[in-house]
């Protein structure tokens, strides 16, 4: 069936294979940057409302104090998944995320951020010691890091490519009013998996990183409480000086 081929379509510089997903990708990231500027020209409150809507669900998804860091990301991901999921209701377009390998790239994606998040926060070598704590852990760290890519891909390319499929079987057997309905179906899953994907993605990064927030405050305190005896300290001996010289 042409929703789960995907055939060459040109070779660039004459060694590179493109495939009809990565040109109904740069048709999809075209169509998003232009659909920005327009409605920056025309609609800006919208696009305010957009970042807001992005914001809420990550805030609602991320226990962190500052979430700036992560918008550029997890809003990028959400909108290009969505985007990308909904596509194929164009006559003669095809969802990217469809195929397997643009659910894979996605998955290392998110996997990767969330390692680079979490050295950022905490240091290469600190992260890297929570994988081996105890040692033997380690193994079985490495087996959950692939498992989590391969689920996230796997969930994303199955959802897409079933509802995909299963509108054109109906369409090929009913071309009519039930095919209409199947696709409303097709578009409300997409829209689902988007959010589930970034939202999982929000939750692995918030994992990453929340530890290191967790210590920060645990250090924070510990200096507070420090600085209080100290001071505690100093105003008991400024105390006594003064009662010495006051005696003499």
């Amino acid at each position: 069936m042409e929703v789960i081929e995907h055939p060459i379509i040109f070779m660039l510089f004459g060694i590179i294979p493109v495939r009809d997903t990565v040109v109904y990708t740069w048709i999809t990231m075209g169509g998003i940057l232009g659909l920005v500027l327009l409605l920056k020209l025309i609609k800006p409150h919208l696009l305010e409302y957009l970042l807001e809507l992005i914001i809420s669900i990550l805030d609602d998804a991320m226990d962190v104090d500052d979430l700036h860091p992560y918008i550029p990301l997890l809003g990028s991901l959400m909108i290009f998944t969505l985007v990308s999921n909904l596509v194929s209701i164009i006559p003669r377009m095809k969802s990217p995320t469809a195929d397997i390998n643009t659910t894979i790239a996605l998955s290392l994606i998110v996997v990767l951020s969330v390692h680079i998040y979490g050295m950022r926060k905490k240091g290469v070598l600190p992260y890297l010691k929570e994988f081996a704590s105890p040692v033997f852990m380690f193994p079985i760290e490495m087996i959950g890091q692939l498992s989590r890519t391969l689920s996230l891909a796997m969930r994303l390319f199955g959802n897409v490519v079933s509802g995909d499929l299963i509108v054109a079987i109906v369409f090929s057997i009913i071309p009519y009013f039930l095919p209409i309905a199947m696709t409303a179906m097709s578009m409300i899953s997409g829209l689902l998996q988007a959010f589930v994907l970034t939202t999982l993605a929000a939750l692995y990064i918030s994992s990453a990183v929340e530890i290191n927030e967790e210590d920060a405050r645990v250090k924070a305190e510990g200096k507070r409480k420090k600085r209080s005896v100290k001071d505690l300290f100093n105003k008991k001996f400024r105390k006594e000086m003064a009662n010495g010289e006051s005696k003499s």
